[in-house]
């Protein structure tokens, strides 16, 4: 691709670097950006780089957040005794868009992969096992993708506290083997929350 202008071809190289966006379609982003006001690019520019200084990781819950505690652990009428586990913070939008669960979260940051290695000590298991050994949750709920890597953290995490009283289920299998949570409709992954099942049962049938 040949560029009338270094600053343009540096500019497409950056957003080329997206998940998902090639060099034609950051060349189309960049091109559009340049029709915008300046004053648009600017904010855009100035939202970005406030996002990357600013933003932190909940102390309680690891969702990304403006404040120490997030916006779902602060919240008083949410259910602090039952926890959803999750890869991370799309998962944690997917589920709160089915209105289908008022407790709180845990983000592991991922899922452990071997191949990508990535073990348990990449993840934010230690504090989850932590949590449930002081003895406030009643119940843990995995919601982890229905791949190899996310039975695989699911079965390690149990293993930890498989001695502690609690329920521990699993969402539903209305997740389709293989799919990622994020990407599972609202009314399958709504049902899949409310039908969940205890996990020692999920075991006996895999």
């Amino acid at each position: 691709m040949d560029f009338s202008s270094k600053l343009l071809e540096n500019a497409v190289n950056e957003m080329s670097q997206f998940p998902g966006i090639g060099k034609r379609t950051a060349l189309r982003l960049v091109l559009h950006l340049l029709k915008q006001p300046k004053e648009h690019t600017r904010k855009l520019s100035e939202s970005l780089q406030q996002m990357r200084d600013e933003i932190i990781f909940c102390e309680n819950c690891h969702n990304i957040s403006d404040r120490e505690l997030c916006e779902i652990c602060s919240n008083p009428n949410r259910n602090e005794e039952l926890i959803c586990v999750v890869e991370d913070v799309r998962d944690v939008m997917a589920i709160e868009n089915t209105s289908q669960f008022r407790g709180q979260y845990h983000v592991l940051g991922g899922k452990i992969s071997p191949m990508d290695g990535v073990g348990p000590g990449e993840l934010n298991i230690i504090s989850l096992v932590e949590k449930v050994k002081i003895g406030k949750i009643k119940e843990l709920i995995f919601a982890l993708s229905s791949t190899m890597e996310g039975d695989t953290t699911n079965f390690f995490i149990f293993r930890q506290i498989e001695e502690c009283n609690i329920t521990i289920t699993t969402i539903a299998r209305g997740i389709s083997v293989g799919d990622e949570l994020e990407y599972a409709d609202e009314v399958t992954l709504g049902r899949s929350i409310v039908n969940r099942i205890p996990f020692e049962a999920s075991l006996k049938s895999t």
